[in-house]
């Protein structure tokens, strides 16, 4: 993430709030904030960058290995006839006669060398080892992809589901109101021997319960607006949302997403997976066969030792300078071929078990193509009934209005008892939390189509 976006997100973040009050934080405004500052997503985009990176030095692994080396050393030149086996190279290479007897002349020596060495054929596997890193490259950039519209659904969601807790939480504050209205009527019919003891003791209950209500109201409240937080990367707090979710349906609640089903991101995120397994196995298949190599050294070599050394043993010099000053050269170039002929053995049962693994992933991959078709047809049957509740609620409130509003009347004239006046309250309870709750069901069933689909447009451009 770029120090700008981080600035840009860290700016988004300041203007939820203004200085002097609270601003309404959008929708929209919440999806930039979340997709700037989530941790998963910050890590996934990171993830990226080490794929793209790692991409770039795979495609140098083709260029041939050129060394360049020099030493200078300080020794004795014993030789002796006979076998030698160097383990690991844990032994010193030095070359001299193969005198009778042991001797202790030292000079200084230097080798001076550059060495080439060219993979330059293997059938195709440093091509195909480019071929899997780009398919990794692709597939970590629909994973971040996959992974910012899960996230809009979840922040789009949260969003909703706190703002149909505020709606409740205002249902319930109303309730109380009229209970405590309810309780000082009751309490003042009591008194004056209007109406018998136990209706005060009624309303009373009625008070306590609204109160609990009103309670669990406000702690949900708390907790969408916690998980709220913690999906737009900021900390805790109270927020001011945009109410026309409750207050209005969708423009366009039948709109058809504009987006082929194949092109949903977690389908191609799916795909992507079988695309870099396929590649690994073809990848594989390339170390059954041998690798053609091109070769070249050119040495050069300084010694204290004199070429008379072997009759005369006195031929040597303790000259730093003599001794690392290159006096004989040499040159090597050559082709080679290297092939393990029990690897086409080992490598099938690899390759094999790749393809398995790709087998394994289209699995999936159908799997989670049914859910979504799945889920489609099931967020139609949820956006119609929830327009059908939307367009009857109406007729619900109205009509527990006009029953709370003449029981009350009858009750404070004593032509109606304390339960039947209960009965209105709840009636009149219901409705509204069904009318605060009836809009912000078909944002949630439109919401849960466009996860399905994959068009996140459907959602967020349908006000």
């Amino acid at each position: 993430m770029s120090l700008k976006h981080l600035f840009l997100g860290f700016l988004s973040v300041l203007c939820v709030f203004q200085a002097h009050g609270q601003k309404v934080l959008t929708i929209k405004e919440a999806e930039q904030i979340a997709l700037s500052n989530y941790g998963s997503i910050k890590a996934k985009a990171s993830q990226l960058n080490a794929s793209k990176a790692y991409l770039t030095e795979t495609k140098t692994e083709y260029l041939p290995d050129v060394t360049l080396s020099a030493q200078q050393d300080y020794g004795t030149i014993n030789g002796q006839n006979g076998p030698l086996y160097s383990y690991r190279g844990l032994t010193v290479a030095s070359s001299g006669p193969a005198l009778p007897n042991q001797n202790w002349n030292a000079a200084f020596g230097a080798l001076y060398l550059a060495n080439v060495n060219w993979d330059f054929f293997a059938f195709g596997r440093s091509r195909e080892k480019v071929k899997v890193q780009k398919s990794i490259v692709s597939l970590d950039e629909n994973d971040l992809a996959q992974e910012q519209f899960q996230h809009r659904i979840r922040v789009a969601s949260t969003y909703l589901n706190l703002l149909a807790a505020q709606q409740l939480a205002r249902a319930e504050q109303d309730n109380l109101s009229r209970s405590i209205d309810l309780q000082k009527v009751v309490i003042a019919r009591v008194r004056n021997g209007l109406n018998p003891g136990v209706d005060s003791s009624l309303a009373n209950a009625e008070v306590s319960s609204a109160h609990i209500s009103l309670t669990n109201a406000e702690q949900t409240v708390q907790d969408q607006s916690n998980q709220l937080a913690q999906y737009l990367g900021i900390p805790p707090q109270n927020f001011l949302l945009d109410s026309a979710f409750v207050s209005q349906a969708p423009a366009n609640a039948d709109r058809q997403p504009a987006l082929n089903p194949d092109d949903h991101p977690l389908l191609k995120y799916y795909r992507n997976r079988i695309g870099v397994s396929d590649e690994q196995a073809k990848y594989y298949s390339t170390f059954s066969y041998p690798t053609f190599s091109l070769f070249g050294v050119y040495q050069g070599r300084g010694s204290g030792f004199g070429s008379n050394y072997l009759t005369d043993q006195n031929a040597y010099t303790g000259s730093y300078g003599s001794g690392v000053d290159p006096t004989r050269y040499n040159y090597l170039f050559g082709i080679g071929m290297t092939w393990n002929i029990t690897n086409p053995f080992r490598v099938h049962y690899q390759v094999k078990s790749q393809k398995f693994t790709s087998e394994q992933y289209r699995n999936e991959y159908d799997l989670i193509g049914q859910q979504l078709h799945d889920q489609q047809v099931l967020a139609e049957s949820r956006i119609a009934s929830a327009l059908k509740n939307y367009r009857e609620v109406p007729v619900e409130v109205k009509a527990a209005t006009d029953a709370y509003n003449q029981k009350y009347a009858l009750y404070k004239n004593g032509l109606a008892n304390i339960v039947d006046f209960t009965q209105a309250l709840y009636a009149l309870n219901r409705a509204e939390i069904d009318k605060d709750i009836a809009s912000n069901n078909v944002w949630q069933a439109l919401l849960y189509k466009a996860a399905g689909t994959g068009d996140f447009g459907i959602f967020i451009n349908n006000f």
